[in-house]
């Protein structure tokens, strides 16, 4: 894949991403489907943090540090460790928003960058520059998934004893 596809893609999906935040309130912003399922604030939490502290972090460690170490980190654990579902829901979004026009800042700001320069992960193998902007992209891709399908449940708690039947299978 071609970094531009993959910068493409990032740039889209900050749109669809921010779309599913429209018209939500604070009680459906914190809505789970259960408890060990992620509510939309989660996920628009969780996507900040990435934004900061993985991926745009992970391919300038390709790029830019040869060698050295790169931060631990803990998405799973940052839901419950830094009160996700307890933060403000706008202040929030517009925070991931921020940090997405930041990354797109940074990734066209970068001169002749060498894609294919290759770093061994912490967890086994490597993993060329490429590698990770293909993963970025990759990633907002399921969190879209996870968020449309927050949105259907969500839906589908309001119009009970209704049905959504009609609608066709999720």
């Amino acid at each position: 894949m071609k970094p531009e596809i993959a910068i493409a893609r990032l740039t889209a999906s900050l749109e669809t991403l921010l779309s599913f935040t429209q018209k939500v309130s604070a009680e459906q912003a914190r809505w789970k489907p259960s408890p060990d399922e992620w509510s939309i604030l989660e996920v628009i939490c969780h996507l900040y943090d990435e934004e900061r502290e993985d991926f745009r972090m992970r391919v300038d460690y390709i790029l830019h540090r040869p060698g050295e170490k790169w931060p631990p980190i803990d998405p799973g654990g940052w839901v419950t460790a830094r009160g996700y579902n307890g933060r403000d829901f706008a202040e929030r979004v517009a925070a991931f928003r921020r940090e997405r026009e930041q990354s797109l800042q940074w990734l066209a700001g970068l001169r002749n960058p060498d894609w294919n320069r290759a770093e061994r992960h912490p967890r086994g193998g490597e993993f060329r520059a490429i590698d990770m902007l293909n993963a970025w992209a990759a990633h907002d891709h399921l969190h879209i998934r996870q968020l449309n399908e927050l949105h259907w449940q969500y839906l589908a708690t309001q119009v009970e004893p209704l049905s959504l039947e009609y609608a066709g299978g999720w």
